[in-house]
């Protein structure tokens, strides 16, 4: 009961404070000085900018703009403090530089309010470099206060539901993402380099297929007809590949209709890319290249902290089989078992619970690899030859047919990328189309369907060609040190509070 009353004389509080600053806005308004009015204010510098070109800039006119963030009358004379988007700088503002009329104003201002100032550049007497105001303007009129008392936002619910809240008041947070854009913008830098073609394919799709997942599902009314958004972009990019494009790739959202936790958000950013000509083991390197360089160029170095573990992601990173992966982990050596019935019964002796859809050994492979080995992989490490039942877009091993050149890359016991050498069989690919339709008419949600476009398309012809997939998301939580995926989103997907 105390916490409620608490919380309830908090929001009486605000609600006070929110008509003050309502009854200040009315009165500007009767005076002819509504701020809402103004249209445009032009500025000559950043806060950073004045700050590093103090040399230069000292004695001389400036104009600035930004939030209140701090403010300390004394009488005829005072000091605020404004954040712009390059940070904060201070300003010095006096009744004799601006006159009684606009200095009376400026007093009123609140904390959150968002103002223009011009003036002189210059160093307090604590050497702290400011702007001597002649002339300062409302620009816009905060209605609502920044949370606790304009500290800092802790409660990490609030602070994704209104991160522009979070933003200015937590510092940290606007670094975050401005090293995620210095990410993906360093990314594209290294794949043009390399020769790949930036492509855009639909979101909305006929059919749900790409990866097992299950998917969210809409309707379009002109054509009356239920359509998909989409899993993954690869299927569309690999046309692009029988089109006659040899390298091609694509930034973009995905979306996958399944559970929220700190590594998945129901829409996430993914970059697919895919080369003629190539193999996984092509790919194994360019996902070296790729995250290293990032990380060199961005961060400054290759050996990273994440969430108190030192991780270096220096080339040559460790390549290993999904089956020796296990044997390394358990001692079990899927080599020995050659039967689904083996299987089934060592995943029942090791408490494994097996899906209807998922008996085989191929399955029961994959389910002790996630169980007993993912979250040992600290240091960057390519598993490869994955089974061929969990990979029904991949082209199978020659030397043995029960598993696919694929692998997926595992850093601090999360996967990162995904990556084949391309299924290019279109008579392998329908077969394998067509388990997925048998075990989705099962009750398998996640199965993909029948996509006969497709396989027309690899009737044409594909290339010998290897592809990637690599998480955004996560690997900017991994460059910024985010231990929620939630941390490096804007906008995550929360449960309405009503």
């Amino acid at each position: 009961m105390a916490e409620n009353n608490f919380n309830n004389q908090e929001e009486l509080d605000e609600n006070h404070l929110i008509a003050i600053r309502k009854e200040k806005l009315r009165e500007l308004q009767e005076q002819g000085k509504d701020p809402f009015k103004i249209t445009k204010y032009n500025i000559t510098h950043l806060s950073r900018e004045v700050k590093e070109n103090y040399d230069e800039l000292e004695g001389k006119d400036v104009s600035v703009a930004g939030r209140i963030m701090a403010k300390r009358i004394m009488g005829k004379a005072s000091f605020c403090t404004i954040q712009d988007s390059a940070g904060k700088i201070q300003s010095y503002v006096s009744i004799n530089d601006l006159g009684e009329e606009s200095y009376s104003a400026f007093k009123t201002y609140d904390i959150g309010d968002i103002i223009g100032i011009k003036g002189f550049v210059f160093k307090t007497r604590t050497e702290e470099i400011s702007v001597h105001a002649k002339e300062v303007v409302l620009l816009t009129k905060s209605l609502r206060p920044l949370p606790e008392k304009f500290h800092g936002l802790k409660d990490t619910e609030l602070r994704y539901r209104q991160r522009y809240v979070d933003l200015i008041v937590n510092p940290e947070v606007k670094e975050t993402f401005i090293k995620r854009s210095k990410i993906i913008k360093e990314l594209r830098r290294i794949l043009e380099e390399e020769g790949y073609l930036e492509v855009e394919t639909p979101m909305l799709t006929t059919v749900a297929t790409g990866d097992a997942a299950r998917p969210f599902i809409t309707h379009h009314n002109t054509l009356n007809l239920d359509m998909y958004l989409r899993i993954a972009p690869e299927l569309n990019l690999k046309r692009l590949i029988v089109g006659g494009f040899d390298k091609v790739y694509e930034i973009g959202k995905n979306f996958r209709n399944e559970g929220m936790d700190i590594k998945h958000n129901p829409e996430f950013t993914n970059i697919e890319f895919y080369a003629a000509y190539q193999d996984y083991n092509d790919m194994m390197n360019m996902a070296e290249k790729i995250i290293s360089t990032i990380a060199k160029n961005v961060l400054g170095a290759t050996k990273i902290t994440y969430q108190g573990v030192e991780i270096d992601l220096t080339p040559s990173w460790k390549r290993i089989s999904m089956v020796d992966a296990i044997k390394d982990v358990t001692g079990i050596d899927f080599n020995e078992i050659t039967t689904d019935e083996e299987a089934q019964k060592l995943a029942k002796e090791k408490g494994i619970e097996l899906e209807e859809t998922k008996q085989t050994r191929g399955h029961v492979i994959n389910e002790f690899f996630e169980e007993f080995v993912e979250d040992t992989l600290v240091q960057p490490t390519f598993v490869i030859d994955y089974p061929v039942e969990v990979s029904p877009l991949t082209k199978r091993k020659p030397e043995d047919p029960r598993f696919v050149e694929r692998f997926e890359l595992f850093i601090g016991g999360r996967e990162y990328g995904n990556a084949y050498s391309e299924l290019n069989d279109p008579l392998d690919q329908y077969e394998r189309f067509m388990k997925q339709v048998e075990a989705k008419q099962k009750g398998d949600e996640e199965a993909g369907g029948m996509d006969e476009d497709f396989v027309t398309a690899l009737e044409i012809g594909l290339p010998p060609t290897g592809g990637m997939g690599i998480g955004l998301d996560r690997l900017i939580m991994l460059l910024t040190d985010s231990a929620s995926i939630r941390d490096v989103l804007l906008f995550p997907t929360m449960k309405p509070l009503n």
